[in-house]
């Protein structure tokens, strides 16, 4: 039946002077027409944004050691949009297309790991100990054959998988993005290969992840040198990812470079096995503390909406526009007293927290709440 919406406050999309309610068809497509049987949505009042867009997760559940199901970080929790980040290699991207991607409500697209094996094991077996783990040929093959599916070649430049092969795979990542016309993202944390490395093979359009990562050396706060180079990259066209981890998200260096006009084109959790139940637990709890380190609503509303859905080439519906999908995320923000941590085991106290309601896709609503954080009732 045609769903009609109402009573939302609209944010994130590209187009003031927006209607105050629309009608989304059986198709699932948005319409300016009026049927004769419609069934009412009513918003309450909560903001209606187009669909939540987490642009770094791992999700090849059973293929990855490290991997959750699509489900546990989907629209349950207010995305509508995943991107795995690398857990799957061209040796087993079959797999997480047949078994993941073709099988879930959400929309789903892919970075391919520039290691073969991708994260079979993570870091137990890194997937890029030297050449062997590597194969050119195989990786352009997979990439041609699921054009729809990927969206770039991930690189995880950091030294507990490289070791002593230092930058050699991300300058081989950068050929391959060249070849196949896509762009890299980049995984930072400690050397080798240092940032300086990595910053040098950069090229507007690419994306840095974990940018505001505490891991020293391997963080954009080493030096002032080395956060200037960052803040011209970003300002070159080079997207900052915020890949929050296990590992790889620190307040401190959030706020500083914040504060100092460096701002994340994407908000992302990282989310996976080992984060799942803290400290990153959802998107919308990672987008949270972001807002605690100084953005402002429509920034962080757009790093979870239109940047990544822009960088993804996918129909924003960002003007509410008849015959688009309809792909929304409906949501509060509310106040609390929240205590949460980064990924150094550091605290703060959140004041706001962003609190999903519901997902519509298509013609289909579905209900969604923000995960239970230990404090989240105190």
């Amino acid at each position: 039946m045609t769903l009609k919406i109402i009573n939302y406050k609209p944010i994130g999309f590209n187009k003031t002077n927006l209607p105050s309610s629309f009608y989304i068809d059986d198709n699932g497509l948005i319409s300016n027409t009026e049927p004769d049987e419609f069934k009412v949505i009513d918003c309450n009042n909560s903001f209606l944004s187009p669909g939540w867009s987490d642009l770094h997760v791992h999700i090849w559940y059973g293929g990855s050691d490290v991997s959750i199901r699509a489900n546990e970080a989907g629209f349950k929790r207010g995305v509508t949009t995943l991107v795995d980040a690398g857990s799957a290699g061209e040796a087993t991207f079959h797999g997480l297309k047949e078994y993941v991607i073709d099988r879930q409500r959400e929309t789903i697209k892919a970075f391919i790991n520039i290691g073969s094996i991708g994260l079979v094991a993570c870091n137990r077996i890194p997937e890029l100990i030297d050449e062997r783990f590597i194969d050119i040929d195989r990786t352009l093959k997979v990439i041609e054959e699921n054009r729809d599916i990927i969206c770039g070649i991930k690189v995880r430049a950091s030294g507990v998988i490289v070791g002593s092969w230092g930058i050699t795979p991300v300058q081989i990542a950068r050929k391959v993005a060249e070849i196949a016309n896509l762009p890299m993202m980049v995984h930072i944390g400690e050397p080798p290969p240092t940032l300086n490395q990595i910053f040098d093979l950069l090229r507007p359009g690419d994306v840095v992840t974990h940018c505001f990562n505490g891991k020293h050396p391997g963080s954009i706060s080493d030096s002032p040198q080395i956060f200037a180079n960052a803040k011209r990259l970003a300002e070159e066209g080079v997207f900052m990812d915020v890949g929050h981890g296990a590992a790889s998200y620190n307040f401190e260096v959030a706020k500083e470079a914040i504060d100092n006009g460096l701002k994340p084109y994407s908000i992302s959790t990282d989310l996976h096995g080992w984060n799942l139940h803290g400290p990153v637990y959802d998107l919308a709890t990672t987008v949270s503390k972001l807002y605690a380190a100084g953005l402002s609503l429509e920034e962080c509303v757009n790093a979870i909406t239109y940047n990544p859905r822009n960088f993804l080439a996918l129909d924003n519906a960002a003007s509410l526009t008849a015959g688009s999908k309809a792909d929304f995320t409906v949501f509060d923000v509310n106040d609390c007293d929240e205590l949460v941590s980064d990924s150094q085991g550091n605290n703060i106290t959140l004041k706001s927290t962003f609190e999903p309601k519901m997902v519509i896709s298509g013609a289909k609503t579905f209900m969604a709440e923000r995960t239970k954080t230990p404090q989240s009732n105190s």
